[in-house]
Parts: structure tokens; sequence; C-alpha cells
């Protein structure tokens, strides 16, 4: 038996996606993706175990996994994945915002060609769905009405919502059963794992203070996939104007920031994604270099209206009061005025920031593994979806439109990469890092690791 330790033990409703560490870890474990992301943004075969496309990228035909079948035994089929669908199209997420999902398949037809056959047609080329299926772990509710019944290796054999899960292995090379704890507190779960309670830890990076890695355990790291950057207001102020986004990209020390407020747990940002996301391995941009007096000269080029309103919730991402303070000190040195607004309620600020009420800059994190979903929700003028805040740059536009044209997979990793040098050189936020992420377990505990997504990976996965 294999004991771990998570910050919280859940399975949530099916219509619900997460980037929560701790859920996707149990998810990855029972449940399955329709197709499996992979370093790099490129998909490989999960539930669905094959697919066609027709050449000019409108109509893709996906395969079930032969012999799939859920955990008490009844056969996955292609009506199992279209309701699937259907109610996370119908969904919102956390915040009470309408998935993004609804609007990429607005247009999109989606039907069974058979019982282990989805067809997904669209009138616009429609590469990137297979970034979107990456996100979809297919479940059905049990007798008792919970979210517990996947066709993954582990089947859950008992759980006490927000305490512990039990899990056994029906196939791979895992351990053959799991038990999940739920233990909130960074430190409760590293000195849970010194005292030999538990086996291993995940988020060992969330201890308070500086974290001092005890020889005695074996530790694992993973950069994340996770931007933490801030928005600029591109619409109103300040921020209007490109030659200010470049300035301010200057005018913050990336490596201080890791350094002081992360003690060296985080890579500098360079562009709108991580390194491990669709294109940069084309792209490979740099982050943009700590030059103060370069900063202050792109200043001098343009009007400074005045006070910035610097805004930042008390966490998501982790340690933003922190980084807040960091960041107006940099921009102070360089001559701005900046006023930081604190806001306590975490999903209010996102509603307010979704709204567009988010000051001159507003700190954030930004979670798709898909690069496809990063531009369109994020940076197209075009779509200006949720999170857009008024960037609107014709070449960057015109860049991604090509990019969502690309079909097959060399092509999609150029267009994309171009996207992204384009937002390097363009900047439309202020890029900051990527947090590592960090597990550990007893020594001699083999087959556990943790990939950049964050998730604790177990036996085959690890």
């Amino acid at each position: 038996m294999l004991s771990i330790a998570l910050e919280k033990v859940d399975f949530l409703p099916p219509t619900r996606v997460t980037d929560d560490t701790s859920v996707l870890t149990l998810k990855t474990l029972a449940f399955e993706p329709l197709l499996r992301w992979r370093p790099g943004g490129q998909a490989a075969p999960a539930l669905f175990s094959a697919w066609t496309h027709s050449p000019d990228g409108r109509r893709f035909e996906f395969t079930l996994r032969p012999g799939a079948r859920f955990h008490d035994g009844e056969p996955v089929r292609a009506g199992h994945v279209l309701d699937f669908i259907d109610g996370i199209l119908r969904s919102v997420d956390t915040f009470g915002m309408k998935w993004s999902y609804s609007r990429y398949l607005a247009d999109a037809r989606i039907t069974a060609s058979g019982d282990d056959r989805v067809v997904v047609e669209n009138p616009r080329p429609l590469a990137d769905i297979l970034d979107i299926f990456c996100e979809f772990y297919i479940c059905r509710a049990d007798a008792d009405g919970r979210p517990l019944l996947g066709t993954g290796p582990y089947r859950v054999d008992a759980f006490e919502p927000g305490r512990r899960a039990s899990l056994v292995r029906l196939r791979g090379d895992g351990p053959e059963r799991i038990e999940a704890h739920a233990m909130p507190a960074a430190e409760e779960r590293r000195d849970a794992l010194r005292a030999g309670r538990i086996d291993a830890a995940l988020n060992l990076e969330r201890v308070h203070g500086r974290l001092e890695r005890d020889p005695s355990l074996e530790w694992k790291s993973a950069v994340n996939t996770l931007s933490v950057m801030y928005y600029l207001n591109c619409a109103d102020g300040l921020f209007r104007q490109p030659a200010a986004r470049r300035a301010v990209n200057h005018a913050v020390d990336k490596h201080a920031l890791v350094r002081s407020v992360f003690d060296g747990l985080a890579a500098p940002a360079s562009t709108v994604v991580s390194p491990y996301h669709l294109g940069m391995a084309d792209a490979r941009p740099t982050s943009i270099p700590f030059d103060r007096e370069r900063a202050k000269r792109l200043l001098d080029t343009v009007e400074v209206p005045g006070r910035l309103r610097l805004r930042t919730p008390t966490y998501m991402p982790e340690r933003a009061p922190e980084i807040s303070a960091f960041v107006a000190d940099a921009l102070g040195a360089v001559g701005l005025d900046v006023a930081v607004e604190v806001e306590a309620d975490r999903p209010e600020y996102a509603r307010q920031v979704g709204r567009k009420e988010m000051g001159d800059m507003a700190i954030f994190d930004s979670s798709p593994q898909s690069t496809y979903r990063v531009l369109d929700d994020k940076i197209s003028s075009t779509s200006r979806g949720v999170w857009w805040q008024g960037f609107d740059d014709p070449e960057t536009q015109r860049l991604i439109e090509a990019a969502n044209r690309a079909v097959e997979p060399g092509d999609r990793e150029a267009a994309y990469g171009r996207c992204l040098s384009r937002l390097n050189a363009e900047p439309p936020w202020l890029y900051l890092l990527h947090p590592v992420c960090l597990a550990a377990t007893r020594p001699g505990v083999a087959g556990i690791g943790i990939d950049h997504k964050g998730i604790l990976t177990i036996g085959s996965g690890a």
C-alpha cells in the first residue's frame, strides 16, 4: 500500500474542469482523459485510442479504446462521451462564469458514428480539438450519485469527501492500493512524511517561509506549466501604449523575484505560456531582460497619466501580496507611482477581472496547458474572451488566425511558435514566472514522480 498526503481529497462533478493539482492527482488515477497531454503540447492516445481527420481539419473522428469499461463493468460507449461533453458545455466554472468550451465548440457538430466512434465537424479547421479533449476526464456517477466511476488504472474503493480516499489497482504497475489523506497545510504534510506516517506528499513548495529540503527524504520537482503574471489594462491608461508594456517588463528583475519571494523555486517567464506548451519548442523565446535604464527610456516616450492601480488578491497565485509588493517597488524604481489594492474575496476578484474592473494591472495565474486556449481566451482581439484585457495588435491577431488554421502537428508547432515569439517582442502582460512544484517521499519508495502539471505520478506514469 502507498499512503499519500494531498492538500485536498475530492472528486468534483463531471462538468467541473480544474487545475487543482491534488484533485488532478486523484483524477488521473481513477479516470482517463479523452486524450493525454504531453510536454510540448502534443496529444497522445488515452480513452480515445486513435483518430483521423479530413485534409482540411474540419472533420475529426475519434475511436474509443477497445474494451474500455467503467469500474462497475459497464462498457464505455460514444453516447457517454457525448453526454459528458454536453454537460461541460452547459456548466459554469468555480467563479460562476460559463466555460469557454461552449465558445470553442459553438459551431461544432459532435455526433456518434457508432458505439465506439465520436465525430467532430466544424465549419472551420479545428485541430485544436485535440487540446480541448486533453482536459476532459470521463466519469459517471455511482449508485450514490458520487462522480467516482471512471476507466483509469485505479478504482475508488472508499471515499470520505475532504478527508480520505482509498483506491485499488485494476491494471498497470503501481501499488495495489493507494490511500490518499487530506492535509490542507503544507507543514502538516511535511511533518507527517518526516514522521513516517505517510509515504509521499505533494505541494511542499507551499510551506510558509524558507523550505529546508530534509536530506532524509527523496525530493521530486518540476517547473509548472502555470504562468504567474499581471494582466495589463491595454484598453485604458498607461498600458494602452506598447512602449509602456515593454517598459514594465524590463523594470522587474524576475531572477531577483524568484530568489527573494520564491526561494529559487520558480523559473522566469518569457511569453504567455510555459516552456512546455505547444509552440515553445519552435519559438524558444528568452525572458525579457531586466534593464532599469531601458525601462526609464521607454517610459520617457509615453504619456504617464498618474498613479497606477495595482490590484492583487491574497492567494491564487500563491504569495500574491509578496509578489505585488516586489513589483510595486520595482516600478517605483523606474519612476512610476504605484498604489497596491488588495481584494480579500478571491472569487469576486476573478469576477472583477473578468468584467475588466482591473485597475491598471492585476496579478493572475494562467493555467491552461493549451496554447490555443490561452491565446483564444486571453489574447485574441477577435474572440475577446472573458480574460481579454483590450490587447489589440493586428500582427499578433494575424498569427493567431494562421495558427488556428494549421492542422498537421508540425505546422501547428511552427504556427503557434510564431505567435509566442511575437508576444515576447510585444507583451500584453507583465510576464513573471512559472512556479516549481515539489513532492517528496520516504527513502526507497519507488515509482513516484511529479509532472509539469504539478500532478503526483504513480507507477507507469511516474
